[in-house]
């Protein structure tokens, strides 16, 4: 029996009879495939087909009757209450190397940072001048970045969140690279489609380096008319991309619609739902939460824990995919590294390392008692470990506390 559906309900095991749109937007070389892999899967609903025919006698259905999973909600983010533990235990993902400490990754992942910066810059600056964009040399960056995320995806994410104004668009660029890949593992994509989605962060904002300097660095909220001037980059670095080479369609997509909300309020298309690819629905997520823990000369960045639960709830108000923002939400943590946390016993502590059990159990530095309301000795603490009765009860605004260097608890020498 032949059906009509949307990409973004395809999934594997369904056999496309036909696609509803021009051959030439279709990725696969066949018209008619059964599909048997998550990357074919990720090709086609990443093109510009909306729509396909599948053959129910071939392949799978489409299940109609499925109730609405019911949820469990931590921290203002949503797991379904079916798999509520299961999901709350830190997953487990493909690993190509040894997975460290963050202590360990630091120093080097602050190395591939400082490479990654300069790269950028140079990239950047050969925008301004009008030169041919050409990206085959981003890809050793890119499999730097891949390496350290392996090793421990907290080290380089965190590190490159540390930017000043001044390095904002380049470090961006390189922390939304790291998020990608970190989303991809949790995703559980292909290598090749990490990368392809590595290389999407590292280029979804090209667009801004043709944009007025005065626009771009502007130490206050944009007019009107400027935010006009400002939303045109997604285009522009997309021009950018088809003009230069060694781009695929992933990272080419990621940077035109990666301002899309599902919601269809975004730009530059207005597109919603299914109509936007699942890469282009991981760099929003992964865009928008560097830039809201990231501070910027007209406002401080959020505490990390606090943009998640900000993040939850542009989610519910349809700005994310529910799914791919979950699925976020792990590969970060529920509290990520920086984040500020009070336990039980009335300490305050810095999260300076993901547990190695459950997304509710992260390593942490106690510092301060607010039950004295004063500093007490540094010391970690380790909430997975035998006899460690305390827990975590509340998430805390360090600026309501006067904390202005957390991060130095988790970037010095533990």
């Amino acid at each position: 029996m032949r059906k009509k559906i949307q990409v973004g309900q395809l999934r594997v095991g369904m056999f496309i009879d036909a696609v509803d749109g021009s051959w030439l937007d279709n990725p696969f070389w066949k018209s008619a495939v059964l599909l048997t892999d998550p990357k074919r899967l990720a090709q086609i609903q990443s093109s510009p087909i909306k729509a396909v025919w599948i053959d129910t006698l071939k392949g799978l259905d489409v299940s109609d009757d499925v109730p609405p999973p019911q949820v469990h909600v931590v921290e203002g983010v949503e797991f379904s209450a079916s798999a509520s533990e299961e999901e709350l235990q830190v997953p487990e993902v493909p690993a190509e190397v040894p997975t460290v400490s963050l202590r360990d990754e630091v120093a080097r992942a602050g190395r591939i940072c400082a490479k990654a910066r300069g790269a950028m810059k140079t990239m950047f600056q050969d925008v301004r001048m009008g030169k041919a964009i050409d990206t085959e040399h981003c890809l050793p960056l890119v499999d730097d970045i891949t390496q350290s995320v392996q090793r421990n995806p907290g080290a380089i994410v965190s590190l490159a969140r540390l930017k000043t104004s001044d390095d904002y668009t380049y470090m961006h660029s390189v922390a939304v690279c790291a998020l990608m890949v970190a989303l991809s593992r949790q995703l559980k994509l292909s290598a090749e489609d990490t990368r392809e989605a590595g290389m999407a962060g590292l280029l979804h904002d090209l667009g801004k380096g043709a944009m007025p300097m005065e626009v771009l660095n502007k130490p206050g909220k944009l007019t009107p008319a400027e935010f006009d001037i400002m939303k045109r980059h997604p285009a522009v670095g997309h021009h950018m991309l088809l003009e230069g080479r060694g781009v695929g369609p992933i990272p080419m997509d990621v940077c035109l619609h990666h301002h899309e909300k599902v919601n269809g309020t975004g730009y530059p298309h207005g597109l919603k739902g299914d109509e936007i690819s699942l890469f282009a629905k991981m760099g929003a997520v992964c865009d928008v939460y560097d830039a809201i823990t990231s501070n910027r000369p007209y406002k401080a960045g959020w505490d990390p824990a606090e943009s998640v639960q900000k993040m939850a709830q542009w989610t519910r108000e349809g700005h994310f995919d529910g799914t791919v923002f979950q699925a976020f939400v792990k590969s970060v943590g529920i509290y990520p590294t920086g984040s500020l946390v009070k336990l039980k016993s009335g300490r305050l502590a810095v999260v300076v390392d993901q547990g190695a059990g459950s997304l509710l159990a992260p390593l942490l530095k106690v510092f301060y008692s607010s039950k004295a309301g004063e500093p007490i000795v540094p010391q970690l603490l380790d909430l997975e470990s035998p006899g460690c009765n305390d827990q975590i009860v509340s998430r805390e605004s360090p600026a309501a506390w006067g904390f202005a260097n957390l991060d130095d608890f988790w970037t010095a020498d533990r």
